[in-house]
């Protein structure tokens, strides 16, 4: 399955938690749901990987945690938040660099409509970098 096909998925399962439970719930309640969803659906997934930093020779365990891996393809960092920040963006591409994964789908399920808290994010682009310029 591709990264593609697997994140229409994500999406699909996100959908429906969103609208079975609304906006306003711990990330935590959002994400359990979601796992719930994702089984149901034969995916394979894992929960708060931990993600370390390699260093030369180094391995450091810095705290970093990837909400949900998904098919050991795509990375699902979920939030309840008001809205994104360029930080949330920055946080999702540096798990994909990290990890050297191509996809992450950054989630945010305090929204009215699921797909206005849907990014993607994708690793090695130019264009990212665009959503960090300065506002002018």
């Amino acid at each position: 399955m591709t990264e593609n096909e697997i994140s229409s998925k994500i999406i699909g399962a996100a959908i429906n938690v969103h609208k079975q439970l609304g906006p306003g719930l711990l990330e935590s309640s959002y994400e359990a749901c979601l796992a719930f969803e994702l089984e149901d659906q034969g995916l394979f997934f894992r929960r708060q990987v931990l993600l370390p930093v390699t260093y030369k020779e180094m391995k450091l365990d810095t705290g970093y945690r990837i909400d949900l891996l998904v098919e050991e393809k795509v990375i699902v960092e979920m939030k309840s938040i008001e809205e994104f920040n360029p930080i949330h963006l920055a946080q999702v591409l540096t798990y994909l660099k990290l990890s050297n994964l191509k996809l992450g789908l950054l989630l945010n399920f305090n929204v009215v409509r699921l797909t206005d808290g849907i990014k993607r994010v994708v690793n090695n682009l130019q264009v990212f970098s665009a959503l960090f310029a300065p506002q002018r």
